[in-house]
């Protein structure tokens, strides 16, 4: 086989390949604490693989939505509005309790919820029935409705007997028809009231109205009936306990001789209080001029002359002041002999003295101003104990007095509130008044209320969607194949290094007689260097020369956890790749029991790497060259051999890899599956970096997870993961896509005009 040798280099050979200084290269972080929080974007990709899925659910729902629709009854709801008004309101304008003709919320609560549980009661709910003859509607009753009444049955509607168990099952049918409503900050009660017969939604909602009006008048007219009747007995009653009260009180005055019928007109009462504000006011005077006695009594002349400002010892006190002054003045140029001086201290005698009478004088002033108050009030306090005498002697006699008098005030009290209750039930009782009005009577409506077709629909769409996601989800987690990059890194922990694609789009813009359908993947790189699986393994080729282990990466081992996943495919196309770029490319077939290198390059030799371990055969006898890729050599498996794991981890193996690195830039190991034998595990101990090869929507978790745990166990070095044969058309392709597949595609199609 002839292989096209025009194919450029992407890298020059003497150029310096530098790996980058992070980890792995320029591959993204694998650690999943760095992955950042899941957009809804990361969802996309599942909803779009079972976007079938979704689809039917979504066409199943609203297929049962729109025959549910169109097959349901149409419903028909009338609506009709009252108002409640505070009770009282609508007759007499009255104000509430606390003077305000507001209610508080509380009350306002209260009472309307109380309207709303009197309009949804059973007493309103039959009688409703019974006036519409309802029991008898087929609209209404349905499969339950009992015969037309006759024209003496439905002038008695009150009286027309229907049977108990019907007349439940109408209730609660009743009940579940209507729906009463407030209206938020209104005193508006909203009656609704739903049929399959507009007419009857119509005539239920005025009739409810009519008879919770008729009801709540009947209501206030009995009790206020009640309540006169109730007054007028009571009346009577009082009447004659306020006659014979009068009678005994105006006994009692004539026999104990008390005059005045009032205590206020009583003489020895009257007399009593003054007397006893007298003596408070004596009391007072004696304890301020006591007070001011025994302030007087310390002779502190300041003190006195704040007691009495006109007292002449304000004036004193100043001369004494002024005197001290200027003999103090005079004591610094004049000594004590001096004349002048000797008549200022002889007057300062004097003022002093003076000072003195004065404090005297006030002192027995005060002194006897004390005596008088004191006299004053005994004798104001004997007079009030003897009026106390006179006093309890008249209470004595009184007290009966006082009982038989607040018994007749009480009984004429009583007796003028109930008659003027009277006169208000009685004005109540003639006037026909109710707090209910109607603000909006309910009308025919036009067209049903349900079913709503459109709303259906929607919501049919809605349901089908939620319900098609969710049954996407539940599909998505219980599929356990690897479609992704992101989910070999998440589950393997590993960074990624290529993603290959499933067809070469190319190889199909190519004319009819000019394609390859029989090409094999695993020459793509060196048959279709344009094709999209060509540049993946370039990229490969790339990631493994730029990562930080890409110049001791001498020995690659390429291995997959299964079999049929696209190892050796990768292989082939790997050392294609390396070689392409001008180096010395080793490709060793060192899966033995299932030699495919040898059939892809269609090689045909006796001996290989079985014998060359056996030393049957000389390595360098083994080696055969590829014609068209003159810097890449492949040693295949050779036959069969008895114990090749055995054969594999010997030191001849190792001394056949140490020999192989003088000769060559590259060695790719191809291996068969980890799971399936343990020659990989074993080579790997030989190997500078290990490829696991995985295949989108083959290769399971578990066998990645557990693929990844046996390379761990023998320490092998594992450079990355290789999603092989993924397809570019499902939605988890993260990094080529559309725009990629169409570059190669435009790329393919332009050559394929020019040839």
């Amino acid at each position: 086989m002839q292989f096209d040798n025009s194919v450029k280099t992407l890298v020059p050979q003497n150029a310096e390949l530098r790996p980058s200084s992070g980890n792995h290269g320029s591959f993204p972080s694998h650690d999943p604490s760095v992955r950042g929080i899941p957009s809804i974007w990361d969802y996309w990709p599942i909803l779009v693989r079972h976007k079938w899925t979704i689809l039917s659910v979504m066409l199943v729902t609203i297929v049962g939505g729109a025959v549910l629709s169109f097959s349901a009854t149409p419903i028909y709801e009338a609506k009709g509005q009252i108002a409640i008004n505070r009770e009282g309101a609508e007759t007499a304008g009255m104000k509430n309790s606390d003077g305000s003709g507001n209610d508080s919320a509380d009350d306002y609560m209260v009472a309307m919820d109380t309207q709303t549980h009197v309009l949804e009661s059973d007493v309103i709910a039959k009688l409703v029935l019974r006036k519409l003859n309802l029991d008898s509607n087929p609209a209404f009753a349905g499969k339950i409705a009992s015969p037309a009444p006759s024209a003496a049955d439905a002038s008695t509607v009150d009286s027309r007997a229907i049977e108990p168990h019907r007349e439940a099952m109408l209730v609660n049918k009743f009940h579940a028809s209507l729906q009463v409503s407030s209206i938020p900050r209104t005193r508006i009660l909203e009656l609704r009231f739903a049929s399959s017969d507009p007419n009857v939604a119509a005539k239920a909602v005025n009739s409810l109205i009519d008879t919770y009006i008729e009801q709540n008048y009947k209501t206030r007219l009995d009790a206020t009936t009640r309540t006169a009747d109730w007054l007028t007995q009571q009346l009577s009653e009082l009447q004659l306990k306020v006659e014979e009260s009068q009678e005994k009180l105006v006994r009692y005055q004539k026999e104990h001789g008390i005059l005045g019928i009032d205590e206020k007109e009583n003489i020895i009462t009257s007399k009593l209080n003054e007397l006893n504000k007298e003596l408070t006011a004596a009391e007072a005077d004696r304890m301020q001029k006591e007070s001011i006695y025994r302030m007087a009594g310390s002779g502190d002349p300041e003190l006195l002359s704040s007691l009495d400002p006109s007292s002449p010892l304000i004036k004193l006190r100043a001369q004494e002041e002024d005197l001290h002054r200027q003999i103090a003045q005079a004591s610094v140029h004049f000594t004590p002999s001096y004349p002048k001086l000797q008549e200022l201290n002889g007057e300062l005698d004097a003022v002093q003295t003076d000072i003195k009478t004065e404090i005297s004088r006030l002192s027995i002033k005060y002194k006897k101003d004390y005596l008088a108050a004191l006299e004053h009030e005994k004798l104001l306090r004997g007079s009030l104990e003897n009026q106390k005498t006179d006093a309890n002697q008249l209470n004595e006699s009184a007290i009966e007095y006082s009982l038989l008098k607040r018994d007749v005030d009480s009984n004429r009290q009583l007796y003028e509130g109930l008659l003027q209750k009277l006169k208000e039930a009685g004005v109540m009782t003639g006037l026909r008044s109710s707090n209910v009005r109607i603000v909006d009577p309910a009308s025919t409506p036009t067209s049903p209320s349900s079913p709503n077709i459109p709303r259906n629909l929607l919501l049919s769409v809605l349901m089908g969607l939620a319900g098609g996601v969710a049954l996407a989800f539940v599909l998505e987690s219980r599929d356990d194949a690897v479609h992704s990059l992101e989910q070999a890194e998440m589950i393997s922990g590993l960074p990624s290094l290529a993603i290959v694609p499933l067809e070469t789009p190319s190889n199909r813009l190519l004319p009819a007689s000019r394609r390859l359908p029989k090409t094999p993947a695993a020459l793509a790189t060196a048959l279709q260097p344009k094709s999209e699986i060509a540049e993946a393994y370039r990229g490969l080729r790339t990631s493994i020369l730029l990562s930080r282990m890409g110049k001791s990466a001498k020995v690659l081992m390429v291995t997959s956890p299964l079999p049929q996943e696209g190892k050796t495919t990768t292989s082939v196309n790997l050392s294609i790749a390396l070689s392409q770029k001008g180096a010395r490319v080793l490709l060793i077939e060192g899966d033995m029991r299932r030699a495919s290198i040898s059939q892809i390059f269609e090689l045909k030799s006796n001996g290989g790497l079985s014998t060359v371990l056996a030393n049957s055969l000389d390595v360098h006898t083994a080696l055969q060259s590829v014609p068209g890729l003159p810097n890449l050599t492949v040693l295949p498996a050779g036959p069969v051999a008895l114990y090749p794991s055995e054969m594999l981890a010997s030191a001849h193996m190792r001394d056949l890899l140490a020999s192989m690195r003088q000769e060559f830039d590259h060695i790719i190991i191809d291996t068969p599956p980890v799971l399936s034998v343990t020659d990989a595990a074993l080579l790997s101990a030989y190997a500078d970096s290990t490829l696991l090869v995985i295949r989108s929507g083959s290769t399971n978790k578990a066998a990645l997870r557990r693929a990844r745990d046996v390379l761990a166990q023998v320490d092998a070095r594992v450079l990355g993961v290789i999603l092989n044969a993924a397809d570019f058309m499902d939605p988890d392709r993260y990094y080529y896509g559309d725009r990629y597949g169409g570059y190669h595609e435009r790329a393919s199609a332009h050559t394929a005009s020019l040839d």
